[in-house]
């Protein structure tokens, strides 16, 4: 809930603009330690989900690891206090570079996704005289049960090593001594609000793992991924993910070897609440049938609506009205996809009205463009 002191000061500001809730933040990476810690669990954070610098300050303070999907990510991880031995790299794109960094830095693993990134590690770390720690992400064709731009699980998405590939994986990695294999890595997709698919991929990790004993190989780790979804019609009623249930189905279906490591990467659900898209009625437009709200962000501030089809809360912050009409939210870029929601059902709404965009704290400003060469939008913190 934002403060009415707040709003008031809002309305001096130039919009659009993101706002930061550290202290939201805070209670969230509270929750996620209180109900990981019992179980010895390690969480690394997604840096791909929101990487401000004062988001990564307060989440590298507070112990969490870094899930990287690019050089610059695991550079910025390293600028902001996470340790080397805590940063994961993934990613099916690892250029030479990358991959140079993050063994000139001595990182905990480079998930690998291939059998030709697995080759091309061996020869870089070979010809740095390096010893590559890695975990193979595997592709365990589960479904997650969410929207197909941000499922990766399944044998037709791009990512990760196929099952049938794994005799030849093996194999290779017999004949690549500058790799050290540490850990098994799997991630089926993003924002999951049924617990089936992890309880399914649990099932599956438990197959791999006897696959993988019969062949003498075992793992110190075993990298479960993310892809913990929030509740984006209710954000204020439930901020904080049920990190307890999340947990506790891993603790209940997957099975650890002796000694065995669990890891998590997560990311929205660290930081999607936190953040919201304030923005301001430039006009409202009344068409035949449907009233237009027409606001100064836009698909370059969050472009989760018009990528994923994705539905945020929008709340009207300015009306005092008791009426309420149905408004299709729209920005101001020169594309039809330029619409925050469809039909919202919001107070009587004016020019001038300030509104927030709910939970826009995770792939946000993060994939923000300047498109139409608009600048990038600020951020203003409140803690």
């Amino acid at each position: 809930m934002i403060d009415p002191k707040e709003i008031e000061t809002y309305q001096k500001l130039q919009t659009p603009f993101y706002r930061y809730d550290l202290r939201l933040l805070k209670a969230t990476i509270d929750e996620l330690i209180a109900q990981s810690k019992p179980f010895g669990y390690h969480v690394h954070y997604a840096v791909k989900a929101n990487a401000d610098s004062r988001v990564l300050e307060m989440i590298s303070k507070a112990g969490l690891g870094a899930d990287c999907v690019s050089g610059q990510e695991v550079q910025a991880a390293l600028d902001h206090g996470f340790t080397s031995e805590n940063i994961a790299f993934a990613g099916v794109g690892k250029s030479d570079w990358e991959i140079e960094l993050g063994l000139n830095n001595d990182i905990f693993t480079f998930n690998v996704e291939s059998q030709e990134e697995i080759k091309v590690i061996q020869e870089i770390a070979h010809n740095m005289g390096k010893t590559a720690g890695i975990a193979l992400r595997i592709n365990p064709d589960v479904k997650a049960n969410t929207h197909k731009y941000i499922t990766t699980g399944l044998e037709e998405n791009k990512f990760g090593i196929n099952m049938w590939e794994l005799p030849d994986v093996v194999e290779l990695l017999k004949n690549s001594p500058n790799l050290n294999l540490k850990g098994l890595h799997l991630h089926i997709g993003s924002q999951i609000t049924d617990m089936d698919p992890f309880k399914n991929m649990c099932l599956r990790i438990n197959e791999m793992q006897n696959w993988f004993i019969d062949q003498q190989i075992r793992f110190d780790h075993i990298n479960v991924g993310g892809g913990l979804g929030i509740d984006y019609g209710n954000p204020t009623e439930n901020a904080v993910p049920d990190f307890k249930k999340y947990f506790g189905i891993f603790n209940e279906f997957l099975e650890l070897r002796p000694g065995q490591q669990l890891h998590f990467e997560l990311g929205r659900a660290v930081v999607a609440n936190m953040g919201d898209l304030i923005t301001r009625v430039l006009y409202v437009k009344h068409g035949l049938k449907k009233k237009f709200a027409i606001v100064d962000a836009g698909m370059t501030e969050l472009i989760r609506p018009a990528l994923y089809q994705a539905v945020h809360k929008i709340e009207n912050l300015t009306s005092s009205s008791d009426e309420s009409f149905k408004y299709d939210v729209v920005g101001p870029i020169c594309e039809s996809s330029d619409c925050f929601g469809k039909e919202m059902t919001l107070p009587e709404t004016n020019r001038g009205d300030l509104m927030a965009v709910k939970s826009a704290g995770a792939y946000g400003e993060v994939m923000a463009s300047n498109y139409n060469l608009r600048p990038k939008a600020p951020v203003i913190y409140v803690d």
